[in-house]
């Protein structure tokens, strides 16, 4: 099963037209990305402010399907994978009792903070990717055997 975060719709995540603002959705992307590394046993605090590495938003991507109103219950299922020794990818899908209505991408690369220069993905980092990848195959492979 991919990650799952359930968050609800606050009015300061509105605009004037009522909808939720463009750029809050990536927070709350964001805020998904932090629970799942909670949830795989790392240390927030530590992991946001180690002074030596740092993992950057290089990339961010949202296509907005519906509109999201203040009040709605959000589950947003993260979907992270590696794409080499220095950067991954989180793939998001926001839905609205079981309607898609937004998906997002942020692409992330791990550098030294002092250089700036990239360096290879620590072992945590790693390892939460090899867990969320497994966990979104068997939930890829449980919904291909219920359409059979």
């Amino acid at each position: 099963m991919p990650f799952t975060y359930n968050r609800s719709v606050r009015f300061q995540d509105t605009d004037a037209a009522g909808v939720v603002y463009f750029t809050n959705i990536l927070g709350i992307c964001h805020e998904a990305y932090e629970e799942s590394l909670e949830a795989a046993g790392i240390d927030l605090k530590a992991f946001f402010s180690n002074p030596a590495m740092a993992f950057p938003i290089v990339h961010a991507n949202v296509d907005f399907l519906r509109p999201i109103f203040c009040g709605d219950k959000l589950l947003v299922n993260l979907m992270p994978q590696k794409l080499s020794g220095e950067k991954f990818e989180i793939a998001y899908e926001i839905s609205l009792a079981d309607v898609l209505v937004a998906k997002a991408i942020t692409r992330h690369v791990c550098i030294d903070v002092s250089s700036r220069s990239k360096q290879e993905l620590p072992s945590e980092i790693i390892n939460w990717l090899e867990m969320n990848r497994r966990d979104a195959e068997e939930a890829e492979r449980r919904k291909a055997r219920e359409t059979m």
